[in-house]
């Protein structure tokens, strides 16, 4: 077992948003001091942590020093390029490492580990130039989703194809990228696997969640999901196969397509903290954020029993407009938790925060939390 990095060590961590920020809640609550590094200022994560560093992810000499500062350094997002790992660990311990980063960064190289291992995923192709994407359209027929390899989130870097006619007008934007082509899928619901593994090769695991998007960006997540029980433990087991086969120290998010006919599908991995965790910061033992220090730093995993059933939804800069929210209208309910981010440019589309609903049954909690957001703009 790695040696166990003690309360009072210092955490540095790579990105500054809103993940690093509850990470750094949960750190300094254990007694950890965190620094962060990005390239901005003032930042939610940065508004928290003990040092904030701005620098890019590519001055590997300020990475250097940043590693040298630090007894681990872990991540709250996984577009950290290859180089700024290998610089981080000539000095301290970089968990998850950089090898989960390699893989889960890259669609292509996610889809064939997943394939590798014998984990259902939506079929797909390699697509470099525009006559393959011609030559798989046959393959996978209308609709067809075609994304970018590389540094995809939110829906970004992705087009949907209808028609064959519309190949032309989009492939332009995809030129001179890799990228993959995955056929349409029918599915019944979208799930998600929060897990964590310690240095010792202990799993927990929270969910399923259930997940529903607005334009390709998380709007509302359920937990327990109502799935049957067969889904839950093969979700599980497959977040538990994952985590084993990339050796991942820390914590990782899968997200599943549930099909028609009760089928596993993954879709994507996120070595992080993930959005449709934040529940469990109100609603579990310990959140994913705790288990995300526990992990990095040896300690024992914390319990993942879930008190009671819980809903999240997300506050984007929408919600600011025409008029700044009502949050004593929302707050009206006791049962409503509000986590805002620190952000200060409430933007479309920005993750500005979030609410949290606790009630009896999921169903419950997502009425609750659904009612508490259209409150603020009462």
């Amino acid at each position: 077992m790695s040696k166990v990095i003690q309360p009072g060590s210092t955490l540095g961590v790579l990105g500054s948003g809103q993940l690093g920020r509850m990470f750094t809640i949960a750190a300094r609550r254990m007694g950890y001091r965190v620094h962060v590094l990005s390239p901005d200022d003032d930042t939610p994560t940065g508004q928290v942590a003990d040092v904030e560093i701005r620098a890019n992810y590519d001055d590997l000499d300020a990475i250097e020093k940043f590693a040298q500062g630090v007894s681990v350094v872990t991540f709250e997002f996984e577009n950290v390029p290859s180089p700024t790992t290998t610089a981080a660990e000539k000095f301290a311990p970089v968990r998850p490492g950089g090898h989960v980063l390699h893989v889960t960064q890259n669609r292509l190289r996610e889809k064939d580990f997943l394939r590798q291992q014998g984990i259902g995923t939506t079929p797909y192709h390699a697509i470099h130039n525009e006559q393959q994407l011609r030559d798989a359209l046959p393959h996978t027929g209308y609709p067809a989703v075609l994304k970018t390899a590389d540094w995809g989130y939110d829906g970004k870097g992705q087009a949907k194809i209808q028609r064959a006619e519309e190949i032309s007008g989009l492939w332009p934007k995809f030129a001179g990228q890799e990228s993959i082509l995955e056929a349409f899928v029918d599915f019944s619901c979208e799930i998600s696997v929060v897990g964590a593994r310690g240095c010792d090769g202990d799993f927990v695991a929270y969910g399923p969640i259930h997940n529903s998007h607005r334009n390709h960006i998380l709007d509302v997540s359920i937990c327990p999901a109502p799935v049957s029980e067969r889904v839950a433990n093969e979700a599980i087991e497959i977040t538990r196969t994952i985590f084993e086969k990339l050796d991942v120290v820390g914590v990782l998010c899968v997200e599943f397509f549930v099909t028609r006919d009760d089928r596993l599908l993954v879709n994507e991995l996120a070595p992080r903290p993930h959005n449709s965790g934040h529940f469990g910061i109100d609603a579990c033992v310990s959140c994913q954020f705790e288990q995300q220090v526990r992990a990095v730093c040896g300690l024992p995993l914390g319990s993942v029993r879930q008190h009671r059933p819980a809903a999240m939804v997300n506050l984007l800069g929408d919600v600011w407009q025409p008029n700044s929210p009502r949050w004593d209208q929302a707050l009206r309910h006791p049962d409503i938790k509000l986590h805002l981010y620190g952000k200060a440019e409430p933007r479309p589309g920005r993750k500005m925060g979030h609410l949290t609903a606790l009630a009896d049954t999921p169903q419950a909690a997502a009425e609750l939390a659904l009612e508490a957001r259209a409150a603020l703009q009462s």
